[in-house]
């Protein structure tokens, strides 16, 4: 809980300093998260489901890409509903809307760990699909069927992660009543794992993809001159520019967790726990900082889908046909029922 508490200090100018800055940061992430739910929120929620929509609507025509977006636009979908139940709880705001028990942010924990670890491994296997398919373009490995059966492993992979380090999360509130937890009791341990799986092993993917890519593109092959098994080139730098943004969107957060984990914890922003003016204002920058990266975190469901919209050229011609296909079945029947009616009549 962001909450600036009032401090029994001998020096009265460092307490009443401490205060303001704490304050500040306090009002600075009211209305950023105000500013998220207003603009951000309604924009990303639309998208994303546009997005999921569109593409669904015309599977014959969904390319390796397509089903890796999708699949991190549904991740998206899930951070937009829980980004309301934390923007305006009392991690953020000054004056929170509602209050949560343990149960409820255990809760929002697990599908932000689950959509974080789906966005992050779908973004890492984009990238070494894209150098698959720019150094192998036959093959077929990076193809839509392959793809969909590996999105489905990710989400599998994701859940039993989030688990398996909400075991310390659950610990952490019931160790007192359960031995078996008394060595488990460590939330550190649970940032610890999210950092390695989510993010460390995520990064050395894609740097190893990229280096390939650099390697490909180095080497003229006769493949090169084969233009009708490629992507369309606005799909390669849509494909770059999002592994790009996704990682920068996302390692401040779990640069604040790999903190958490070094400094072994730290009080609430404001909370005394024996530590002096210093180490206090230290960690008020400390949650600060760590509430902004969730923030640019959660925002990653924005940039997304209009990325996608605005570099994918095939997006417009889908969504106009699919709007098409709208107005027609806003008639009395839909051209695939009229034909159904016409082969039965004849």
């Amino acid at each position: 809980m962001w909450s600036c508490l009032a401090h029994n200090e001998t020096d009265a100018d460092a307490a009443s300093s401490d205060q303001r800055l704490c304050q500040d940061f306090g009002l600075i992430l009211s209305v950023f998260s105000l500013l998220y739910l207003m603009v951000c929120f309604p924009v990303g929620l639309c998208y994303n489901a546009l997005l999921v929509v569109v593409n669904l609507s015309n599977k014959v025509s969904m390319t390796m890409p397509d089903v890796y977006f999708v699949n991190m636009a549904i991740a998206g979908l899930v951070l937009n509903l829980v980004a309301p139940a934390e923007l305006l709880g009392p991690g953020f705001t000054r004056w929170p809307l509602w209050e949560y028990n343990n149960e409820v942010h255990i809760t929002l924990l697990i599908l932000f760990n689950v959509s974080s670890l789906v966005v992050m491994y779908s973004t890492t296997l984009l990238s070494l699909d894209y150098y698959i398919e720019r150094a192998l373009p036959r093959t077929y490995m990076s193809s839509v069927y392959n793809t969909k059966h590996v999105c489905g492993f990710i989400w599998g992979g994701a859940v039993l992660t989030s688990f398996s380090s909400l075991l310390f999360y659950v610990c952490n509130h019931v160790s007192a009543r359960i031995v078996e937890c008394s060595k488990m009791q460590n939330k550190e341990a649970a940032d610890a794992i999210m950092m390695f799986i989510g993010y460390v092993v995520p990064a050395v993917a894609v740097l190893y993809a990229f280096a390939l890519i650099l390697r490909v593109r180095k080497e003229s092959t006769p493949l090169d001159q084969d233009s009708a098994a490629r992507l369309d080139p606005s799909i390669h730098r849509l494909l770059l520019a999002s592994v790009c943004v996704q990682f920068a969107l996302w390692t401040p957060y779990y640069v604040t967790l790999l903190a958490h984990t070094v400094m072994g914890g730290a009080p609430p922003p404001g909370g005394n726990a024996g530590h002096g003016g210093g180490n206090r204002r230290g960690f008020t920058t400390y949650y600060f900082l760590r509430c902004v990266s969730e923030l640019l975190a959660l925002s990653s469901s924005f940039a997304m889908p209009l990325m996608y919209r605005q570099m994918n050229k095939n997006f417009s011609h889908k969504l106009q046909r699919l709007l098409r296909r709208l107005r027609l079945c806003g008639d009395r029947s839909c051209p695939h029922e009229r034909s159904t009616v016409q082969q039965v009549v004849t």
